[in-house]
């Protein structure tokens, strides 16, 4: 069975500070799916679930799981947190899911939307290779081959 995804890079990047991101990581324990919540979150993903998880022995059950959060813990600062990638799927897009609602679903925990997040710095890019445009150099054969081929046209000449 395949899967389709809708995947978005969040440029740039949202950054939550070290007072938003520890609410949020509260907020998306007591919302555990364990806890009969809507959230499943680790430290590399938080999954978004229509449904509490009602299958035997705390399994997903009818549940679906209409998207992901993709998050950096410790960046860019000790205690931030990244978001830079948010990933529905097909049954989270069949029920309205978009990428700000399931970010702001779990920013709004802070109080915070992906559009008023801190975001991250963006650097500008690396500045083009300054040997890229210097002609191409010879190899010993050739400038052997070219310095004698001078001299013999010189000789010629006198």
């Amino acid at each position: 069975m395949s899967v389709q995804l809708h995947e978005a890079s969040i440029r740039p990047a949202a950054v939550l500070p070290i007072e938003a991101a520890t609410r949020i990581v509260a907020a998306l324990e007591q919302l555990d799916v364990s806890r009969r919540g809507l959230w499943n979150a680790t430290p590399g993903v938080w999954q978004r679930y229509d449904r509490p998880w009602d299958g035997p022995s705390g399994s997903r059950g009818s549940a679906e799981l209409v998207g992901s959060i993709a998050v950096v813990y410790d960046r860019p600062r000790r205690n931030e947190i990244t978001v830079y990638k948010a990933t529905l799927t097909a049954a989270g897009r069949l029920q309205g899911w978009t990428t700000d609602k399931i970010c702001n679903d779990a920013l709004g925990y802070a109080g915070l939307t992906l559009e008023n997040c801190p975001r991250d710095e963006m650097t500008p890019p690396p500045r083009p290779d300054p040997f890229a445009a210097m002609p191409k150099q010879r190899s010993l054969t050739e400038l052997l081959n070219t310095d004698v081929r001078e001299l013999l046209g010189r000789r010629r000449q006198d």
